[in-house]
């Protein structure tokens, strides 16, 4: 991955849903975790769900975050769902 790109990672049912455990974006000055969830949601078919009925979770650099965090080069950004259970 060259330097002015974001790791973006899928755990869980993301991962199996989607068929893959990360993927590299380009990174631009204002890009937050909110337009990378868009973007790929964009693509239709499984995709939709990072903007479905269910909420995603999301993590930068192994932090928890918001949509409105933002992401840039070299970042990794985790979407994952909720952990639910009890």
């Amino acid at each position: 991955m060259s330097d002015n790109t974001i790791t973006v990672r899928f755990f869980a049912r993301l991962r199996e849903d989607l068929k893959t455990d990360q993927l590299a974006i380009d990174a631009r000055p204002g890009l937050t975790a909110g337009d990378v969830l868009a973007e790929l949601a964009s693509q239709g078919g499984p995709w939709d769900q990072l903007q479905g009925d269910q909420p995603v979770m999301i993590a930068i650099n192994q932090a928890m975050a918001k949509p409105g965090s933002e992401v840039k080069a070299g970042d990794e950004l985790a979407f994952f769902p909720p952990v639910t259970g009890g």
